[in-house]
């Protein structure tokens, strides 16, 4: 028999099962050993005032408990809802989760918040500072720490084509950083990319040549100090930074002089794509607008070294701003170009109304062949002879 034991507390209950749903009241005076008889006698004074549906299903005929329902009778069933609670809804699935990152940007919660705070930075520091340096140092000087910071990176760019196996582009960037540094004053004028030398100045690193054999980008990241990136790129760029400083030393692994070129070297760039930056930022999504045209400029500048792209011949302004050669005025980068084209075709491809598959033509029932008319009936005409009697 089952009985209710000293300090149980919650709801009564009957033939292992809870019927009633009901709580005991608080300061519940029970002591000792009770039979389960007499609770039996208290659900049913409860019973009469409980609605029809209790009713019903006090009136059920009791079910001969099995050895294995008293394992599942241990757990008491749901109670109803108490005053003040709301029942969920019944008949309904309720499915909550956040928007699935892009595969090339898993971290793209981290990457927009840090690349909102660096937004915030721009307004209130790097902006203004890039704005003040171009108006406070004349365009002259500018220009000869601009080249100056260029010649330095020719050594890598030119190991850098070796190691792609391009040799002819390798002695070409020798060639100007050995003119650049000895007729260009030290790199501070770029004299080799003039008449009668023509040699241009080519970007090249380590993340190129892991991009030309092939090694993908991996993860796009959006880092403070260092804008977008990926880990290729990022590896690629702590390498060629510490090529000169390692081979040469001093003054270059020094940082009063490191700190400084730096940052002229960020604010030149800042102020070269303002208007770049102005535009992006007026996008309907800024944040991926840019991933894409990083992305995609990365992906122009590996195919450039294949011979491919819009870059193959050649390229004026770097980083996700490139232009072709003969397209430094152009409005958009060659990167930026390819972004809006896609989002022109995706737009174009949503606007287009849904075709429905049109229906088979309807092939001509096979002719059926009259049966043939049968044979029209011959009458033949024979004298009868009666022979006389």
């Amino acid at each position: 028999m089952t009985v209710w034991r000293p300090g149980d507390t919650g709801v009564i209950p009957i033939c292992h099962k809870n019927l009633t749903g009901r709580r005991l009241p608080a300061g519940w005076p029970y002591k000792g050993r009770f039979p389960l008889s007499a609770f039996a006698l208290l659900a049913a004074a409860a019973l009469a005032s409980a609605p029809p549906a209790d009713a019903q299903l006090a009136a059920a005929p009791p079910v001969a408990a099995s050895p294995s329902t008293r394992s599942a009778a241990a757990t008491p069933d749901p109670l109803p809802p108490l005053a003040g609670e709301i029942p969920p809804p019944s008949g309904e699935i309720v499915v909550s989760g956040a928007q699935k990152a892009p595969p090339e940007d898993p971290l793209a919660k981290a990457n927009q918040t840090s690349y909102e705070v660096l937004q915030k930075a721009d307004d209130l520091v790097v902006g203004p500072v890039a704005s003040g340096y171009q108006k406070a140092v004349p365009r002259p000087l500018r220009m000869a720490l601009r080249n100056f910071i260029r010649n330095l990176r020719e050594p890598v760019a030119a190991a850098a084509f070796l190691l792609e196996l391009k040799p002819g582009k390798m002695f070409e960037t020798v060639g100007r950083f050995g003119i650049n540094s000895t007729i260009g004053l030290g790199g501070t004028i770029d004299v080799a990319r003039s008449k009668p030398f023509n040699l241009p100045y080519r970007q090249n690193g380590l993340a190129n040549v892991l991009g030309y054999y092939g090694v993908g980008p991996g993860p796009y990241l959006f880092l403070p100090l260092v804008g977008p990136t990926t880990v290729r790129d990022l590896v690629g760029l702590f390498a060629d930074r510490l090529a000169v400083p390692l081979a040469v030393g001093s003054p270059f692994n020094q940082a009063w002089y490191a700190l400084p070129m730096g940052v002229i070297d960020a604010l030149d760039y800042r102020n070269e794509a303002d208007e770049d930056f102005k535009r992006l930022r007026n996008a309907a999504d800024p944040y991926s607008t840019y991933r894409r045209v990083y992305l995609q400029s990365r992906i122009d500048q590996i195919e450039a070294l294949h011979g491919r792209g819009p870059l193959a011949k050649g390229q004026t302004r770097y980083g996700p701003f490139a232009r072709p050669i003969g397209a430094a005025t152009a409005p958009v980068s060659a990167a930026e170009k390819r972004v809006i084209e896609q989002d022109d075709k995706a737009a174009d491809a949503a606007a287009m109304p849904e075709q429905a598959p049109a229906a088979p033509a309807a092939q001509p029932a096979p002719a059926v062949e009259a049966p043939p008319a049968p044979p029209a009936p011959v009458f033949i005409s024979e004298p009868v002879v009666q022979p006389l009697p």
